[in-house]
């Protein structure tokens, strides 16, 4: 085994330093709405309302509010502060992360938008709320000189923040606002994030940078790297640098490590020379569970598809296994065609029925069938659409080449031979409020310069067997301020249609200025109305209903035609976003059926960012693992949200794991229940079609448990055949309990029969 590291001379994230300092979190004041006079040090803020800068302001008690609002904080700042600093050259402001967009003012002074310096000569600008949507991720950190007039020393200061949320989430959210003064470190600037590691060989590989970012300071001191199996707590390697950093200068660190069958918890402590502290990152190292797939034909995926009487027919028999590949399929009902070449099936069947027709899939390896089920009737999404949307990878700069490229991966890297199926364009394709013409004369809805033809674009992605998705509002605007549906929904409708649409994700955004009040009829009525204009069409378009699980829309979800909801806010790759939507799906449970499904939003796995630049996903291997786990057993919608171009072997083997895959597809469509929750550890429970059972134990906490699970306690058989569904390999029968081993915010899968 290997284990060492490389230095090369060859930019990054600033990551603050503990020090002396002084919390900016508690006594915020808040107020809706947009005043000039909000600003100054002077204002007379005591009637304003009291909020915590830990959360959104959607939990606080603003649930539909959109638009602009202000914080306000009075704080002494004391001179004392002036001696905790190395440098003493430079006050820190840190504001933690805001959703969407901001301006900040220190005593009646604009000091900084989006993270970004600023000065009072931009307070009229208001191009700050036009960034790219991704800002609510990026930190708000302003520096002032001591000597800042702007200053008061031991006297009261007045930090006023204006937000602009813009659809969805908003205001300030993290919790860990505070002020101190700049040290050396803060200069260092310290990047394991850049890359992911990658599998070379029998090892894993990545590069950390370290960049000096002043242009006085000359940087050095110490890097450790501390390596130990997360499962064990077992030392694994131990290596120290020296580093020396001139200003502007940037070094890079190769970390190679040998690969596992579980994660290595990698340290990397930084130490510079004169402070008495260090920096400490920590992250944890990828392993693969899925097994190869074998050369001989597979047949995967659903086992069953519906679709209505007379419309458009198109599926594409999953098949893993060596190309080429040759299809057959038996009892075809007419007016279906199949390509023995492709594995494409399409055409139209008039009558209605269910068709049980036979997959056959030959190569140079070998043959495999399959039965499989065409119900043609009144009701299409028979399980849960697995596909691809642009949203957390590309955000608002998504265009038609990266769409077609997204397509062409989902062929090249094998995504649709797994059974996925769905291309899905998110906001960002309609024409923005500040331009004209929105709509042609005849009120039909126009693209923009990025999406020149959306007939041909859904052509192409028809071409390769998959199915083509697009996005709207049913407000007058979308989420990122393009064209909404509101009054001209049967011309959208009929757009979609010529298009060749499949799937349509209809987002509350900038409906809130319409909707009279909060009440049912009010929340149901903008989708009653998109649903009437999509009933005339003569093609299926799967219905989805993104508006946050507001008025708990999986009651009434189905009734105004949707097929699968949203149920909570939008995910983010972290920890705590995953664990509090993933975990709460536990009211809905009895609401998800084939035809309508419980949306906890899409997949942060791989490269995301919400564009247009994109990091490797902050959850964890086994966070990730947790995500697809229970996002399968919940019967979630699988919608990957990364660049698929940049794909790598650990997202890929997480994304096909056809025994995992079959829990999300499997036709009884029963969403698991919450069955036990003891302290950290949760398992979810899944019944399944065939009789059989499935099961995650998650562990929530923050070290590896050993965890004894009673069968006959979360309602499984007492004894029978267990199954490890990522490793697919049976581990032999059990009784009434068992002991299991969860890595931290990881996960056990078995199935049990």
């Amino acid at each position: 085994m290997k284990y060492y590291l490389s230095l090369v001379f060859s930019i990054t994230f600033l990551q603050i330093a503990a020090q002396s300092e002084l919390s900016l979190s508690p006594r915020w004041k808040f107020s809706l709405g947009d005043d000039p006079l909000w600003a100054e040090y002077g204002y007379n803020d005591t009637d304003w309302m009291s909020i915590a800068v830990d959360r959104i302001w959607e939990q606080q008690g603003y649930e539909s509010y959109d638009g602009f609002a202000w914080y306000r904080l009075r704080f002494i700042l004391p001179s004392s502060i002036k001696n905790a600093g190395t440098l003493r050259d430079s006050l820190l402001i840190y504001l933690g992360k805001i959703n969407n967009f901001d301006q900040t003012y220190l005593n009646g002074h604009l000091i900084g938008a989006n993270g970004f310096e600023a000065t009072d000569a931009l307070r009229e600008d208001m191009s700050f709320i036009k960034a790219p949507t991704n800002y609510w991720d990026r930190k708000r950190c302003y520096k002032l000189p001591l000597n800042s007039p702007l200053i008061r020393w031991d006297a009261e200061n007045v930090l006023a923040v204006r937000v602009y949320d813009e659809g969805g989430q908003g205001g300030m959210y993290t919790g860990d606002q505070s002020l101190r003064l700049t040290c050396l470190s803060d200069y260092l600037l310290v990047d394991f994030g850049r890359e992911a590691f990658v599998f070379k060989e029998k090892n894993l590989v990545k590069n950390v940078f370290l960049k000096n970012v002043s242009s006085a300071y000359t940087l050095f001191g110490k890097f450790d790297l501390q390596v130990s199996h997360k499962n064990t707590g077992k030392d694994a390697l131990e290596k120290e640098l020296m580093f020396f950093l001139k200003p502007g200068e940037e070094q890079r660190i190769e970390v190679i490590l040998p690969q596992q069958d579980h994660s290595l918890i990698v340290k990397y402590d930084v130490e510079i020379q004169r402070e008495n502290f260090k920096l400490k990152f920590i992250e944890e190292t990828p392993y693969i569970l899925t097994p190869p797939v074998p050369d001989a034909p597979r047949i995967v995926g659903p086992s069953i598809t519906g679709v209505r009487p007379g419309r458009p027919f198109l599926y594409t028999i999953p098949v893993t296994g060596k190309r080429p590949m040759k299809y057959w399929v038996e009892r075809l009902p007419e007016g279906l065609l199949l390509d023995p070449n492709t594995g494409i099936i399409s055409g139209k069947v008039d009558k209605a029925g269910e068709y049980k027709v036979v997959f056959h899939a030959f190569n140079e390896s070998g043959h495999h069938s399959r039965e499989f089920i065409i119900r043609v009737g009144d009701q299409i999404c028979l399980t849960p659409p697995m596909g691809w949307n642009s949203w957390n990878c590309w955000g608002l700069s998504v265009d038609e080449e990266k769409v077609k490229a997204s397509a062409d991966m989902f062929v090249q890297k094998g995504l649709r031979d797994h059974g996925w199926t769905y291309i899905n364009i998110d906001d960002g394709w309609e024409i923005h409020r500040d331009k004209d013409p929105k709509r042609d004369a005849e009120g039909n809805i126009l693209t923009n310069e990025k999406f020149p033809d959306m007939k041909r674009l859904g052509d192409y992605i028809h071409s390769l067997g998959l199915k083509f998705g697009i996005y709207s509002s049913p407000g007058p605007l979308t989420c990122g301020q393009y064209t909404g549906s509101y009054g001209f929904e049967l011309n959208d409708a009929k757009s979609f249609g010529r298009w060749g649409v499949d799937y349509l994700k209809y987002d509350w955004c900038f409906y809130d200025g319409l909707a009279k009040d909060t009440s049912h009829a009010e929340r149901k009525k903008p989708y009653v109305v998109m649903r009437q204009a999509l009933d005339q069409l003569e093609r299926d378009i799967v219905y989805s209903l993104c508006q946050y699980g507001m008025s708990k829309v999986w009651r009434w979800g189905a009734e105004v035609g949707g097929n699968l909801w949203r149920t909570t806010g939008d995910i983010t790759d972290t920890w705590e976003s995953l664990r509090e939507i993933g975990f709460s799906q536990v009211e809905n449970q009895p609401y998800a059926k084939p035809g309508h499904w419980n949306d906890p939003d899409m997949l942060v796995v791989g490269y995301v960012g919400w564009g247009p630049h994109l990091h490797p996903s902050h959850l964890t291997p086994d966070e990730q693992y947790t995500h697809i786990s229970l996002w399968c057993l919940l019967s979630a919608p699988l919608l990957i949200g990364c660049d698929l171009q940049s794909l790598g072997v650990f997202t890929l083997n997480l994304l096909t794991n056809d025994e995992v895959l079959a829990l999300d597809q499997d036709p009884l469509g029963y969403q698991a229940r919450q069955a036990l929750v003891e302290g950290d550890i949760q398992v979810w429970v899944k019944e399944l079609a065939d009789g059989s059972q499935a099961f995650g134990i998650f562990n929530l906490g923050e070290s590896t448990s050993h965890f004894t699970l009673s069968f006959e306690k979360i309602g499984l058989k007492s004894n029978g055949h267990l199954r490890d569904l990522w490793r697919q390999l049976a581990i032999g029968t059990y009784e009434n309990w068992r002991e299991f081993t969860i890595p931290a915010h990881g996960v056990v899968l078995m199935k049990v029969d």
